[in-house]
């Protein structure tokens, strides 16, 4: 695809797991694409057509827009040669769960000290997450005073979160469910509008609105995520003690009324990863600041945060220290090699304080997660894992556990436990050989092995 014609020129500040597939996601849809970041590595990558990330899609993006798409180290050049700039920069929480704004009024504060001596119009877009009250207060501040320009006037400020996740970036930033803009006025927003418009596949709705309502939504969407995450666990381990109870069951059905939806209503482990934990807690920690009650988001937390004892007592119903435990799944979500706050690295630290011995299995994230965790633990793809353990669980549901030889479960004395809280063995035939325990499936038909039931009933130690 050629460079658009009249369009205008897009930078994009920060070039890291976010950043990188979004300025390859504009380059494809023929925007002329700037990147600019810190790192030079990063930037010399993506200038001799690498990826500096690992994330799916990604390296094919970026042979396909080479023409188009380019990085600098340079603020002058990256915000003098574009008329657009996205700020895609970390926001870490801080020890009152709140994000910090450092890194974006840094960005901010460079691009304005760009736009000071540059003619023409400009348009900064924040897309980090940031608190409720940043873009309209310090965020502003810091571009009027760098710049010396007016916001609103004659430079535009949006605030534009990306809903997107780790190992389907490329994916979720082509076929959004909608767009969220919080802008300075209303020109400013409708030149942003028209880039999505032109960039997005799904024709997404557009939501616009004043600055502090777009940054509430941003992580009210996530907590009310999480929330539906942790009721279908909840569910699930209702259903682990009463017989005949199946939680795929029971969410088909809830998902099925479209007042409640399908979408992430699965019983499985916690949810984990750079995002949902601390925008739950954020959302929180706002709502006690303001004085308004935050049960729900305390709750959720709760709840999450009791999955890994949960898995913990159901291993312990059916091997004891220092037994050999398998963990399938180290990755916070398929098809990332990201494992913070994983369930299964949750799971091994906790296994570990037991008095197990840990075998990990994950083909993104295993090398990288026992390298945290240390010489205690071992590493290995997932049939030797089973091969060597006394029991596995399976926290991150790799289709390719499903494919595990049959025989590899098998000892003289049996087949091993399998923890299985995904129903991903529901119907495989290793649930033949194995001791498959289903969790918020235990009393469903394919469960193989008398006992099964009374395992998960009895696993509530904690």
């Amino acid at each position: 695809m050629p460079v658009r014609s009249g369009a205008p020129r897009l930078s994009v500040v920060g070039l890291g797991k976010l950043g990188s597939p979004m300025a390859a996601v504009f380059a494809s849809k023929g925007f002329d694409v700037i990147g600019v970041d810190v790192s030079a590595a990063h930037v010399a990558a993506l200038n001799e057509g690498r990826a500096p990330v690992e994330e799916p899609q990604l390296q094919d993006l970026i042979d396909a827009s080479r023409a188009r798409l380019r990085a600098t180290v340079s603020f002058e050049e990256a915000i003098g040669q574009s008329d657009i700039s996205f700020i895609i920069v970390p926001t870490p929480s801080g020890p009152d769960h709140r994000f910090s704004n450092e890194y974006v009024i840094e960005a901010v504060t460079r691009i304005g000290a760009v736009l000071g001596h540059k003619a023409g119009d400009h348009l900064v877009v924040v897309t980090s997450t940031v608190m409720p009250g940043s873009t309209s207060g310090v965020i502003r501040e810091a571009l009027e005073q760098s710049s010396g320009r007016t916001v609103g006037r004659d430079v535009g400020l949006c605030y534009s979160p990306e809903f997107i996740a780790l190992g389907s970036v490329i994916r979720d930033l082509l076929r959004p469910d909608m767009v969220l803009i919080g802008e300075c006025n209303e020109r400013y927003g409708q030149q942003l509008a028209d880039v999505y418009r032109d960039t997005t596949d799904s024709h997404p709705s557009v939501q616009r609105m004043s600055f502090v309502s777009a940054e509430i939504c941003k992580i009210a969407v996530n907590t009310f995520v999480t929330t539906k995450i942790s009721y279908a666990n909840m569910l699930a381990e209702l259903c682990d003690r009463l017989d005949g109870a199946d939680v795929d069951a029971i969410t088909t059905a809830l998902g099925a009324d479209s007042r409640i939806g399908a979408k992430y209503l699965t019983g499985g482990v916690a949810y984990g990863g750079p995002c949902f934990p601390r925008d739950n807690k954020a959302f929180a920690a706002l709502s006690r600041s303001l004085g308004v009650p935050c049960d729900i988001a305390d709750a959720t937390d709760r709840i999450n945060d009791h999955q890994a004892d949960r898995l913990l007592g159901v291993i312990s119903a059916v091997a004891s220290p220092p037994a050999r435990i398998a963990v399938l799944g180290l990755s916070y979500k398929l098809h990332t090699p990201v494992f913070e706050q994983s369930q299964g690295f949750a799971l091994a630290k906790l296994l570990l304080a037991e008095g197990y011995r840990v075998i990990l299995a994950d083909p993104l994230a295993g090398q990288a997660a026992a390298a945290a965790l240390g010489p205690a633990v071992e590493v290995a793809d997932f049939e030797h894992a089973v091969a060597v353990a006394d029991a596995a669980v399976i926290t991150t549901a790799w289709p390719d556990i499903a494919s595990i030889p049959m025989t590899r479960f098998v000892r003289p004395s049996g087949g091993i436990p399998v923890i299985d809280p995904w129903g991903l063995l529901k119907n495989s035939p290793i649930a033949t050989v194995a001791r498959v325990v289903l969790l918020g499936r235990g009393g469903g038909p394919t469960v193989q092995h008398e006992g099964a039931v009374a395992m998960v009933h009895s696993s509530s130690r904690r």
